[in-house]
């Protein structure tokens, strides 16, 4: 156990690189009071390092000239690039080293290297990636949103259990909301594995479950979680993104069209900036990898400085809550109910 959170940072990730990385990671450690290491090109990060105030704060450079292609596939990078920061950063998680890694590189690779170099808590038979996301009133947890694009009923019900206890610590929701996503909110709707994780999450008293919630209930606020397949999960994220920058580029363009509609941007642009900044994904810094025994923060490529100090403050508040040990007691709890989905043909 460390005095202070330490989160490794792998500084050659996303499509930016440590320009970004570095400084965002150092801004972290300086205001949180955590540890960096930084993970990478030696000579690039402290061109970066160069740049930046350093008086008090806590960081470490860990040396790699290998780096995981974000086209590469994640199965590749895990058998010949044993060298890659992100494999790096991972080892030094498994080996204490580290509390949890921070990555805008391949997202595939940072999921699987989570699974295999850190590995999964016990009991926990597939690990979740879960995204924030704004809505009408407060942020909502989406997960799996594409590491599991596949799923079993009890894998859904863990997604639940683990998705509640990241939204009571990450979030502060006293009793979070949780629903299930399918096509129809009555009990009974969706395909056999919907039905059968409905009845799992009915048996247990540890959440707080809503029952079924369709796709126009994701942004109205109404609902804390939302649980489903990282397939559903994934479309559903990006259409998200993709709606919210179209309706951008819109406003945009409708607000440029006359003198007046001018003039009226001009008087909204302060609730304007306010909207740009909920939307944002870099507000919400990444999404974790529920269910791994050390903290796993997926950012996104574009990811931005803002993007990994965000990202890097909830990998740190992961380790200060003590987030994962309250996974661990929810699955194990519920061991139970899971063996009982498990036996269930699917």
């Amino acid at each position: 156990m460390h005095s202070i959170p330490v989160i490794a940072v792998d500084a050659m990730g996303g499509d930016i690189g440590p320009s970004v990385n570095v400084p965002g990671a150092i801004k972290a450690a300086r205001t949180f009071g955590i540890k960096v290491i930084l993970v990478g090109n030696e000579e690039l990060i402290n061109a970066e390092l160069d740049r930046l105030p350093l008086k008090g704060v806590a960081y470490e450079v860990v040396h790699t000239d290998e780096v995981a292609g974000m086209d590469e596939k994640p199965s590749d990078i895990l058998r010949r690039k044993k060298n890659a920061s992100i494999q790096i950063a991972c080892r030094l998680v498994k080996e204490g080293k580290a509390d949890g890694i921070v990555s805008a590189g391949n997202s595939g690779a940072t999921v699987a290297c989570g699974m295999f170099i850190i590995g999964r808590i016990a009991g926990v038979e597939r690990p979740a990636l879960a995204s924030v996301m704004p809505t009408e009133k407060n942020p909502i947890v989406l997960l799996d949103v594409g590491a599991n694009v596949d799923c079993k009923p009890q894998h859904l019900f863990q997604f639940g259990l683990m998705a509640n206890a990241f939204a009571k610590d990450l979030l502060e929701y006293e009793s979070p909301r949780i629903g299930l996503l399918s096509i129809g909110e009555e009990e009974g709707k969706g395909n056999v594995q919907v039905k059968e994780a409905y009845d799992l999450f009915k048996l247990t008293n540890d959440i707080n479950f809503l029952g079924n919630v369709e796709g126009r209930d994701l942004f109205t606020g109404e609902v804390d979680v939302v649980v489903c397949d990282g397939f559903v999960g994934n479309v559903a994220l990006k259409l998200s993104e993709g709606l919210s920058s179209s309706m951008g580029r819109l406003l945009k363009r409708q607000l440029m069209s006359s003198t007046i509609a001018k003039i009226g941007a001009l008087l909204a642009k302060k609730a304007f900036k306010k909207f740009a900044k909920v939307v944002d994904y870099a507000e919400y810094g990444g999404a974790p990898v529920l269910g791994l025994k050390g903290i796993a923060i997926v950012c996104h490529g574009a990811s931005n400085d803002r993007a990994i100090f965000n990202a890097v403050k909830m990998a740190s508040t992961f380790v200060r809550k003590k987030t994962n040990e309250r996974l661990v007691e929810a699955i194990s709890a519920n061991e139970e109910l899971t063996s009982f989905g498990r036996a269930i043909k699917n």
